[in-house]
């Protein structure tokens, strides 16, 4: 079975992803780790070096890859991942579930305001500008987030508590 995890940046693909393999007893995959082993640079190099558009195609072929040759995982995506050509199209018919890691505006705000130097996307904001670029972010990106087979609500929980939710879906 492949569960993938999609979601806005900050919430918490990664730490769920990681718990709900293990609960699972199947390897994680984290997409970015995935790009910057291929690319043999790291995603904000990447960004700097080569710019966004390379790095989303690059993203897309690698998504298409990374679905077909994997079996029994958790992977967890890139926020931008689902959002670009036809990779939504390509999730839902590689993957066995998708569910959509849900934070609201303020979850996000919060937690990627603790985290902005690290993300390429929004290192260069301040404080001040980065809840608006998530609002305008999160509604750009809905259509794709709500294709999801199941969208799981982050906010006030822990990684674990959404792990034991995602798990009781697909068990």
């Amino acid at each position: 079975m492949v569960i993938v995890l999609i979601g806005y940046m900050g919430s918490g693909k990664s730490a769920v992803g990681k718990i709900l393999a293990e609960k699972l007893a199947v390897r994680l995959v984290d997409m970015d780790d995935y790009i910057e082993e291929k690319e043999q640079k790291t995603i904000p190099e990447l960004f700097r070096d080569r710019g966004e558009i390379y790095f989303r195609k690059a993203e897309s072929r690698y998504v298409g890859e990374l679905l077909s040759g994997t079996k029994n995982a958790v992977i967890s995506l890139g926020g931008g991942t689902p959002c670009y050509g036809d990779n939504m199209d390509r999730i839902k018919e590689l993957a066995d579930k998708v569910f959509y890691l849900k934070a609201s505006v303020g979850e996000l705000t919060r937690r990627l305001g603790k985290e902005k130097d690290h993300r390429p996307l929004i290192n260069h904001l301040s404080d001040d500008e980065l809840e608006e670029f998530i609002r305008k972010h999160l509604f750009e990106r809905n259509f794709y987030y709500l294709r999801a087979d199941k969208a799981v609500n982050v906010d006030n929980r822990t990684p674990e508590e959404i792990a034991e939710a995602i798990s009781s879906e697909i068990q």
